[in-house]
């Protein structure tokens, strides 16, 4: 039996970002849940107890969670509940881990704009510049990419920089809007 979970809460730390020794990307942090209700008495919403969580991602999400969550934002996480606990010096130690599947914004507190990498799992369809190309930026999809015509590799490209999205199923590449995040092509 699977225990999944969904949570809203906040992000309580900052991201810790490393690599297991077989090379597999991973990204953590702690993340805080605080129960809210309305109290009729006093008519105001009032906070409750707040569960804590460590929330671990890894591979594609880990990138993405490294260069997308920052501390203090609101969030809402997916994922495997997970509870350890162990002994040290006579007393029993308890944590509740979310292995996470997905990661977001809570839309409810504010707005976000979403730019769409190429799948992990697709690199035959990722053309030149797309983040998962091969030899393309510094491999952690959050970085500047070097293009052609960028001598120093700072990831500025000049005026006519543009972003692109790779289209999974025909492989076309179409222009991102670098102000709005969406698409600018017809098909959008």
């Amino acid at each position: 039996m699977s225990d999944n979970i969904t949570v809203r809460g906040f992000v309580a730390s900052e991201i810790r970002s490393s690599t297991t020794p077989g090379g597999v990307a991973t990204a953590s942090f702690r993340f805080g849940a605080t129960e809210r209700r309305y109290d009729r008495g006093s008519s105001t919403w009032v906070d409750g107890n707040t569960n804590w969580f460590t929330v671990q991602g890894y591979r594609q999400l880990a990138g993405n969670i490294g260069c997308s969550i920052k501390k203090g934002q609101r969030v809402i996480v997916v994922g495997r509940l997970k509870m350890r606990s162990w002994e040290k010096d006579g007393r029993v130690y308890h944590v509740a881990e979310i292995d996470a599947e997905s990661v977001g914004h809570d839309l409810m507190w504010g707005s976000a704009n979403f730019t769409r990498s190429a799948a992990a799992g697709s690199q035959a369809a990722a053309g030149p510049g797309s983040p998962d190309a091969p030899g393309s930026g510094d491999g952690d999809g959050g970085g500047p990419q070097s293009l052609p015509g960028d001598d120093d590799g700072d990831g500025d490209h000049g005026a006519d920089h543009h972003a692109s999205f790779i289209h999974d199923e025909s492989g076309e590449e179409e222009e991102v809007d670098q102000e709005t995040g969406e698409l600018k092509g017809a098909a959008a």
